[in-house]
């Protein structure tokens, strides 16, 4: 065995477990993340006015629910200035109902919001997917 032909094999020799090691970090890294669902979409808002019920809030949201371990768990309603001004509590997964609507009824909103921002959480992530920002109808 030639000098340079040595020195390529224990170059080699000492890389395949560096590679490995690195295979096997990554591949671990699979299970010690929570999840592989990413955060919780707001898809669509509709908001409409009726005499019985002042506003319906009805909201589209997407989310890779996973299981109880990781689901979109609500979605809240926000004045301008970041105020919470109503929270719609999902209280089990959608798995197999992607993406998903739910209503909210308000009795009334605050005097001057004449529009809001929706956003949905989810129970590893928090808030961070798409947001919607809509006007409150007259």
């Amino acid at each position: 065995m030639d000098v340079a032909h040595r020195q390529k094999t224990q170059r080699a020799g000492k890389l395949i477990p560096k590679i490995l090691g690195l295979g096997v970090f990554l591949l671990s890294m699979g299970r010690v993340l929570p999840a592989t669902a990413g955060e919780a979409d707001v898809l669509a808002v509709e908001i409409t006015k009726s005499a019985s019920s002042p506003y319906i809030f009805v909201v589209t949201v997407r989310h890779e629910d996973a299981g109880w371990n990781h689901y979109a768990d609500r979605w809240e309603i926000l004045s301008p200035d970041g105020t919470i001004l109503a929270k719609r509590v999902l209280f089990h997964p959608h798995v197999d109902e992607q993406p998903f609507t739910r209503s909210l009824r308000l009795l009334a909103l605050p005097e001057g919001v004449q529009r809001v921002r929706v956003r949905a959480h989810d129970n590893v992530h928090g808030f961070g997917g798409l947001e919607k920002e809509v006007m409150v109808p007259d």
